[in-house]
């Protein structure tokens, strides 16, 4: 299944090569959680700050389905 895959800031460089700027479509098996994707991604549980699954928070054992977008946030500082 096709999974809409969006990192933002320092995790952008962890998407395969050759994607958009911050985006791009991943193909996963069924039943994949958010973890899972986070891990393919070689995403450790301490980078992520916030997750959105369809522009709603969501925690690493969401599980995904078709179509569906995940957004992965680091801890930004600013002002």
């Amino acid at each position: 299944m096709m999974i809409d895959v969006c990192l933002y800031a320092s995790l952008a460089s962890k998407l395969p090569e050759k994607t958009g700027r911050n985006s791009c479509p991943m193909e996963f098996p069924e039943g994949v959680s958010v973890k899972d994707v986070l891990d393919k991604l070689n995403i450790t549980e301490d980078e992520p700050k916030i997750i959105f699954l369809n522009g709603i928070h969501a925690k690493p054992e969401d599980r995904l389905k078709e179509g569906d977008r995940i957004a992965v946030f680091p801890p930004i500082a600013g002002g």
